[in-house]
């Protein structure tokens, strides 16, 4: 029994040793399909670490990892982009790809319940929504991967791969450091109108707080600032929708707050994906900014370090 066990891996092993003409040809396709793939969502991850930080956070990343996540797994997937399209590392390419694949189905898969029926931003203009069809689409993708490992020639040396991951690295923590600087120097527009009164953003302690006042997790973020001592910060909300229903929201969930309607000059020059979103201000210059799923401990301590809480 064993003997025939091992002569049936013996040949399997013979087999992705020695592919065949059309095996070689159709990994080849895959290889490239996949690359492509990697190429734009790998790309958009390493300079657009920030914004993908927070999509990596709604998808169920631990607060404060999804940037980090975002930069690392940018590289990551650049990288895999290079092995598949250098046929002597194609097979490092499809093994990759097959990991970094089936890791994304199991994590959905795993947090299923709560990101069903969200929009997966993992590529760019591309819209994809967390449900059936997002199985089916991956499981297309694990299929290309495997056949890229199995279908392909045996790889040759490790220099060139090593080097291109050295460059990607380097690559990544350039991006990282830009995007970093660029954000810790954004020129705060002033003044803005608040309560129908032009106000300077650059003065004082403000904390801008955009929310939609249909979303519930809006609503939560809101009732849980409003337990929180403000000393002598002012809170300006910016309703991203619906602002006829403002004064609604600030009532229903006892945060005070002033309201400003400048939705476009805030958002771009703090740019996020979904509310609700913060940005703590401190004459002029940002202190913090809190994503969508940081309207939590250890907020307050963040917010007291920096003087806007008491």
């Amino acid at each position: 029994m064993w003997g025939r066990t091992s002569h049936r891996i013996q040949l399997k092993l013979h087999m992705m040793e020695k592919p065949r003409g059309w095996q070689i040809k159709t990994s080849t396709v895959a290889a490239i399909l996949l690359g492509i793939m990697f190429v734009f969502s790998g790309g958009w991850k390493v300079l657009e670490p920030y914004k993908l930080g927070q999509v990596l956070e709604q998808a169920q990343v631990p607060a404060g990892m999804g940037v980090p996540g975002a930069a690392t797994l940018g590289v990551i997937e650049l990288f895999a982009a290079f092995l598949l399209f250098v046929p002597m590392c194609r097979r490092w390419g499809g093994l990759l790809s097959t990991g970094l694949i089936a890791f994304f189905i199991s994590w959905v898969g795993y947090f299923y319940p709560t990101l069903a029926g969200q929009e997966c931003d993992c590529f760019p203009i591309i819209k994809r929504t967390v449900g059936p069809m997002f199985f089916v689409a991956d499981g297309i993708m694990l299929l290309l991967a495997l056949m890229v490992l199995f279908w392909s020639r045996p790889p040759r040396g490790f220099k060139i791969p090593s080097a291109a991951l050295a460059a990607l690295v380097a690559f990544g923590a350039i991006s990282f450091g830009v995007q970093a600087s660029q954000r810790s120097k954004v020129q705060v527009p002033t003044p803005i109108v608040v309560n129908g009164k032009p106000q300077n953003l650059a003065q004082g302690k403000v904390f801008l707080f955009f929310y939609n006042p249909e979303c519930l997790d809006c609503a939560r973020a809101a009732k849980y600032m409003s337990k929180l001592h403000w000393d002598d910060t002012e809170v300006v909300g910016i309703p991203t929708n619906d602002p006829e229903f403002a004064a609604d929201f600030l009532k229903d969930t006892k945060l005070k707050a002033e309201t400003s309607l400048e939705l476009k000059k805030l958002k771009k020059a703090f740019p996020f994906v979904d509310p609700p979103y913060g940005v703590a201000l401190k004459n002029g210059r940002v202190m913090a900014r809190v994503g969508n799923t940081q309207f939590q401990p250890p907020l307050p301590q963040t917010l007291k370090k920096i003087g806007l809480v008491e």
